[in-house]
């Protein structure tokens, strides 16, 4: 465990360190983190600039105007950092000033609003370099806050850039250690950072995925989401006014029933909701708990998961939601949209099992009011039993004997819907069997995966599959 230093010690070990060298611009909060730096003592040899761009159209005169006037966007803070750091570049002389790092921190944000119903968000980032000829390195990070307090918030931001600026110098060859350290002085209860992004050559080994993992893994936010190229994604720059359709599973590996009951739920989706697949965001979901099944997080597996998603074209959300209900009331809070699910039987059955709602005060009621919220439609796939062989859809799964009527109640109302065009033979597929077969190297798995996913699991020994085996034996 590291020591934890104060928003003030750490100021003044960097403005101590002769070789960091820099400036700050912050927009629509106010200089809170350099402020820090001011105080501790010993800035003259730090700070090269300190400034607040607040006017849009000075801003804009600096840094250029930004499409539709939005100020507080990723956009804008890469254009402050970059546009900064070549000052300093063009304004000091390397010759004079030899053996120093330059950085450029910014941020843009907005604070809570005076009626108190939106509580601001916004973009924080650095610029640096580790060594003084080598190419800059950026981490960039967008935030939420919590607090009801625009003072409050504006501290909070500020402990937040001292963490930054420290973390970069200090822990920039240990990410997860930086990540971490953005909390200290900080509370989770505080501040949501909901994205996190490294470039540059000391990150060069770095998966941004992995380090959004950290985030939910953490508890510094509730979801991630990942595109189809493993790019970090915004999730209201995603989500927000979107329809939003999701399916959520372990994927390990990703077969045909999943892509089936995916493909086919989707369609009747877009025909209820009237809308095309260009305005619904379509997202594979995995569950941190699911992540967590077999103990500790496996990252490797975690991210063959994830890579054999996007081959697929898929996006991906990385959430803590164990339960449904969660999953729809995060949704909400982006869009206003129609929202679906798809799900097997079995996942149906646990949400109809009131154990999972017992911290609720309003219990299973509280929870469906959140679940089937803004006609959210569940589409049903069907669960063949492999030693009966009875098929179970939603007109014979059995719930439990007081929750009959409720039950009888979302169905009438078509809140959860059969999905009746699905493939047959698919109901035959077992993901756990394919698992065991592959672990075990059994051939004739291959035919119950998706198309290039077999040959991605052979080639990367993905799943325990052994990779000294000819891939002959299984063709």
């Amino acid at each position: 465990m590291y020591q934890k230093l104060t928003p003030k010690q750490k100021a003044l070990t960097i403005n101590l360190d002769p070789t960091i060298y820099g400036t700050f611009a912050e927009i629509g909060a106010g200089q809170e983190t350099v402020r820090h730096f001011f105080r501790a003592g010993g800035a003259s040899g730090t700070i090269a600039k300190a400034m607040s761009a607040y006017d849009k159209d000075f801003s804009d005169a600096i840094y250029g105007k930004e499409v539709k006037n939005r100020y507080v966007t990723q956009n804008r803070l890469r254009k402050m950092l970059r546009y900064e750091v070549s000052l300093i570049e063009e304004r000091i002389s390397r010759d004079s000033n030899p053996g120093r790092k330059y950085f450029s921190y910014a941020n843009t944000v907005t604070t809570i609003n005076f009626d108190k119903t939106v509580k601001g968000h916004g973009w924080v980032g650095i610029r640096f370099q580790v060594k003084e000829n080598e190419d800059y390195n950026e981490i960039v990070i967008h935030v939420k806050f919590k607090e009801n307090d625009a003072t409050l918030q504006q501290e909070t931001l500020g402990n937040l850039g001292v963490n930054l600026i420290y973390g970069a110098y200090n822990y920039y060859d240990n990410p997860r250690r930086l990540i971490e350290s953005l909390y200290d002085e900080v509370s989770t209860d505080n501040l949501e950072i909901d994205m996190i992004d490294f470039s540059g050559p000391a990150f060069a080994y770095v998966d941004n995925r992995l380090m959004s993992l950290q985030l939910v893994k953490n508890n510094m936010t509730d979801a991630v989401i990942f595109n189809s190229q493993g790019n970090n994604m915004l999730p209201a720059d995603i989500l927000y006014k979107k329809n939003i359709f999701a399916v959520r599973g372990s994927f390990r590996p990703v077969t045909k029933v999943n892509i089936d009951m995916l493909r086919n739920g989707m369609d009747m989706f877009l025909k209820d909701a009237i809308c095309t697949q260009e305005e619904t965001e379509i997202l594979i979901e995995i569950t941190i708990s699911n992540l967590r099944a077999d103990g500790d997080i496996d990252e490797r597996d975690f991210l063959d998961r994830v890579d054999v998603l996007g081959k697929l074209g898929y996006t991906v959300i990385i959430s803590n939601f164990s339960e449904y209900y969660r999953l729809i009331d995060y949704f909400s809070h982006y869009t206003n949209g129609d929202i679906g699910v798809t799900m097997g039987v079995n996942n149906m059955l646990m949400v109809f099992d009131e154990k999972y709602y017992k911290d609720l005060s309003g219990g299973i009621l509280e929870a469906f009011g959140k679940f089937f919220r803004n006609g959210m439609r569940v589409y049903l796939y069907p669960y063949k039993d492999p030693e009966t062989h009875e098929l179970l859809d939603s007109s014979n799964l059995k719930v439990e004997e007081n929750l009959k009527e409720l039950y009888k109640y979302f169905k009438h109302n078509n809140r959860i819907v059969d999905i009746t065009n699905y493939n047959p033979e698919f109901l035959e597929i077992y993901s756990r069997e394919i698992l065991r077969k592959i672990a075990c190297n059994i051939g004739g798995w291959e035919n119950q995966v998706p198309e290039g996913v077999a040959e991605m699991i052979k080639e990367r020994g993905m799943f325990g599959f052994k990779n000294e085996l000819s891939l002959k034996q299984f063709s």
